[in-house]
């Protein structure tokens, strides 16, 4: 992927790097370590075990302010391009759109949504307008998960995160939050249903990843650019954080009702259908939902 002549300044960033992190929660375990269990074993959003520590005092909620600004170092200078790149590309997909802000930090750091720890993964919290990445962890996915190692690969995750932040400003998330608890409150296969949601507004950020992709390109001269085999890598990524996949790979049973954020192969072809029109119109996953 092509992204070293790109525009800097433009990614909101926060470097936190450095600060410290690593709280604990009550009895030891970590949040990270609940955050992974809740996903696994029960279908729970990370973000939702983040947010429940941190209301039971387990989790320190302490102010940090990093560097703003472009950081010195490639990983950081990356992040700053491409979160640049998918600002310019939003602006001109969605009428009054505004830059969400953009941590990275280590270990672990306080959010609006509670205290985010490397082993949830990137993650958007819409309390804050906020996108929150770890850069450890994508040797972590890819060791781990099996995920590409590429350039391309890497953003199309900022860019998925980036999508729930265009969720936020369209008032997508506060209708699929609202359809989620009148599920809930039915009862009965209310959960299963909840989760038919949650699948939908992930398989959307995909698609809104993918229509960055293709737009990427047009809004940066050409010095943002996706390169011969990119988008297969951004397809492997997919693969490899799928439902189904991280189920087994956990050495649980795959239990399609669990699901949050989709098969691999869902994953896989929303990507595809983002990156193949280059328009969100097309990136209607509620549908079925």
């Amino acid at each position: 992927m092509r992204w070293q002549g790109g525009r800097t300044g433009g990614g909101g960033i926060e470097d936190r790097r450095g600060m410290g992190g690593g709280a604990i929660a009550g009895g030891g375990i970590g949040v990270g370590v609940l955050a992974l269990i809740g996903y696994f074993v029960f279908g729970i959003d990370p973000a939702t075990t983040t947010q429940l520590a941190s209301q039971f005092g387990g989790v320190g909620a302490t102010e940090q302010q990093g560097q703003a600004g472009t950081p010195r170092d490639e990983a950081g200078k990356f992040v700053d391009v491409i979160g640049g790149n998918i600002n310019d590309v939003w602006a001109q997909k969605l009428q009054g759109y505004q830059p969400p802000k953009v941590v990275i930090y280590e270990q672990g750091t306080p959010t609006g949504c509670g205290y985010g720890q490397s082993a949830m993964g990137p993650f958007y919290c819409p309390t804050d307008k906020t996108v929150y990445l770890d850069l450890n962890f994508w040797q972590e996915m890819e060791t781990q998960l099996g995920a590409s190692g590429a350039d391309f690969a890497r953003a199309y995750v900022i860019a998925h995160e980036f999508g729930h932040h265009v969720q936020t400003l369209t008032g997508t998330s506060d209708q699929v939050r609202r359809a989620q608890q009148r599920a809930m409150a039915r009862g009965g296969g209310g959960q299963a249903e909840a989760n038919q949601y949650s699948v939908a507004l992930e398989l959307q950020a995909d698609c809104y990843a993918g229509v960055w992709a293709r737009n990427a390109s047009a809004v940066s001269g050409g010095q943002v650019a996706l390169e011969p085999g990119d988008i297969e890598e951004g397809m492997k990524t997919a693969q490899a954080i799928g439902d189904d996949t991280l189920q087994r790979r956990s050495g649980g049973r795959v239990s399609p009702e669990s699901f949050t954020h989709g098969s691999s192969a869902q994953r896989v072809e929303w990507l595809q259908r983002g990156y193949q029109s280059g328009d969100p119109a097309s990136c209607d996953t509620f549908s079925g939902a």
